[in-house]
């Protein structure tokens, strides 16, 4: 995670560690990159970077 200047959260995708020969090659393209944390879920996410 990483906090950002305007306040929102930065996410890695999940599900691109391991078990990727049966993921297609698109998929596992999508899921290069970062995301933003949705803001529902902003609550617990602060709660678990405390000094951000």
């Amino acid at each position: 995670f990483k906090v950002l200047g305007n306040g929102g959260v930065k996410r890695g995708h999940a599900f691109k560690s391991h078990i990727l020969t049966k993921k297609t090659t698109k998929t596992k393209r999508q899921l290069r990159g970062t995301a933003m944390v949705n803001e529902r879920d902003m609550a617990s996410v602060a709660k678990m970077l405390p000094y951000a």
